[in-house]
């Protein structure tokens, strides 16, 4: 059986925690301890050296980093529409898993990370990066159901969690509708689960 190592609180761990319940995947979901900072422990250590969550373990497999889990599970489980083999789509695709990587992980969940959890940011850069962010996410989803092609895929799902989570950031997502509506329709598919912090628009 797949086992998943993460933190309940995290984002990037409720990316593949979603699309392995969209895909109807059975996994064994291990906890570490984030207060013992058990993934820093020389047993977890051996499994992704970087020292982070999530880490998604598939027989003799290991392969950590939110965004690669996603890639994985979409070639392996997923029918192509997840992660076409079209090069142009799935450049489509791979542009929105660096933002994930990259503007979604300096914007809103640094401004979650600063919130919730107290850790010190940049909180002016964090700000500016997170409204260039959402303006260019409004924009894109304006005229769009989907961000990247014309049916969901895992652009949708690396973007998601911490977008819907932008309230717990102090993030207020009231003047950009077609964003709410794009996270409503993520929420209402078969098979969606949220996590604490979510504040569904359904």
């Amino acid at each position: 059986m797949i086992e998943l190592y993460e933190f309940d609180i995290s984002g990037n761990c409720h990316k593949v925690r979603l699309l392995l319940s969209l895909l109807n995947i059975s996994y064994q979901s291990i906890e570490l301890n984030r207060t013992e900072r058990e993934q820093k422990s020389a047993e977890f250590l051996a499994k992704n050296s970087f020292g982070q969550v999530p880490v998604l373990k598939d027989g003799d497999l290991i392969i950590r980093d939110s965004q690669a889990i996603l890639v994985y599970l979409a070639r392996a489980y997923g029918e192509e529409k997840w992660f076409p083999n079209d090069a142009v789509q799935a450049a489509e695709i791979t542009q929105w898993l660096s933002t994930a990587a990259n503007e979604i992980a300096h914007g809103p969940a640094a401004l979650r990370a600063h919130h919730k959890l107290g850790r010190a940011i940049n909180l002016e850069a964090a700000n500016q990066i997170t409204q260039n962010l959402l303006n260019i996410l409004e924009a894109q989803l304006a005229h769009k159901d989907w961000l990247a092609t014309d049916n969901l895929t895992i652009a949708d799902i690396a973007v998601y969690p911490y977008i819907a989570l932008a309230n717990e950031g102090k993030v207020d997502l009231a003047d950009f509708p077609a964003i709410r509506k794009w996270l409503g329709r993520i929420e209402k598919l078969d098979g969606f689960v949220s996590m604490a912090g979510i504040e569904l628009q359904s």
